[in-house]
């Protein structure tokens, strides 16, 4: 018997390609119910190349449903993610509202999997941001190795991760530019066609910006503590594909072969590095592929133990769509869920 798979946020960026990758990868669900709030009901999204009719979430029973995957929102989500747990269904939650709960595991499986058995204290599993899993997926096998001491990194953000009103923007501002047309601003706080933003999410009393604060504190929660991370978080004129200049400190030697080498066999990467013409990886190329792309990865000569390097992937699979079915995917294969017996 398969499981039966919720799907809420179905018609959002992120919900959209849930749907897609459950499909793609096999998941072994019975049923899947695509879920969203009440001005969305009836709306047909796709999955594999059944049709599916978007239902409500609001009045929808989870009493026999094993996994939901939740995208529709931190709000959405502080309120709906305790009710649906209590109701014994598995909630992977790819908003920020519980990330930093002490009770609640945050996982990127290639990171951390032994973490996901502490998900039944609330039956809410926290997916990182976008930003955080690609990195924390290239530090992991690096820290292994030498043990990072500090990282510095500089992200190059895309507007789909500002969902689809920042994909919208970015398309009518260029197209207004072209045809010399007033540019509104309507999702962002400065015009992002042919610009970028230094400014994603809320400001902080320190200067920092949420986003930024979230790379620090997700990449402690998940890989270590001790790790002293500083973010810059930038919004770029790119439809899709996050892409991040990163500089690490690392307590004990390791060169760039090293890297290298320890990269192509780390889980969920891939180095493409020649140091020539076109020999690295855009968030263009990126967009629709799973893995985390690790390029332009040499020595930084103004630190000891220092290394450079650049790290891209799309950030509505793998920092966020993909991650969420991979932590359904650990809980099946380590045997922390089962399908519930169905109602005769």
């Amino acid at each position: 018997m398969g499981f039966k798979i919720a799907v809420a946020g179905a018609t959002g960026n992120v919900g959209r390609e849930m749907l897609a990758i459950l499909e793609e990868r096999g998941f072994p669900a019975d049923e899947v119910v695509a879920l969203a709030s009440r001005r969305s009901v009836g709306t047909e999204v796709s999955y594999g190349d059944r049709t599916l009719k978007v239902k409500d979430l609001a009045t929808y029973d989870f009493s026999d449903t094993d996994i939901c995957l939740m995208s529709a929102g931190g709000n959405v989500s502080k309120e709906w993610s305790p009710k649906i747990g209590a109701q014994g269904c598995v909630v992977i939650d790819n908003s920020s509202a519980w990330r930093y709960d002490a009770d609640v595991p945050l996982i990127v499986p290639e990171v951390n999997p032994d973490a996901v058995e502490g998900f039944s204290k609330k039956n809410i599993i926290a997916n990182p941001n976008c930003s955080t899993a690609q990195l924390v997926v290239a530090l992991k096998p690096l820290h292994d190795r030498a043990t990072i001491r500090r990282v510095v990194v500089s992200t190059y953000q895309s507007v789909s991760g500002a969902g689809k009103e920042g994909m919208d923007e970015l398309f009518t501002q260029t197209r207004a530019v072209f045809v010399n047309d007033p540019v509104e601003r309507k999702k962002f706080t400065k015009r992002i066609a042919f610009n970028v933003i230094p400014h994603i999410d809320v400001f902080m009393e320190d200067g920092q910006t949420k986003e930024e604060w979230k790379v620090t504190a997700e990449t402690k929660k998940m890989l270590d503590p001790k790790i002293k991370v500083t973010c810059t978080a930038v919004r770029v004129p790119v439809f899709i594909g996050h892409s991040e200049a990163v500089n690490i400190e690392f307590e004990q030697p390791i060169t760039a072969d090293d890297a290298r080498e320890i990269l192509r066999d780390a889980p969920g990467c891939l180095v493409i590095d020649k140091r020539e013409d076109g020999g690295y990886v855009t968030p263009h190329e990126s967009a629709g592929e799973d893995a985390t792309y690790i390029s332009r990865i040499r020595e930084d000569p103004t630190i000891d133990n220092g290394l450079n390097m650049w790290v891209v992937s799309d950030n509505l699979r793998k920092g966020a769509a993909l991650n969420t079915v991979q932590i359904a995917e650990l809980l099946v294969a380590r045997g922390l869920i089962q399908p519930r017996q169905r109602a005769a």
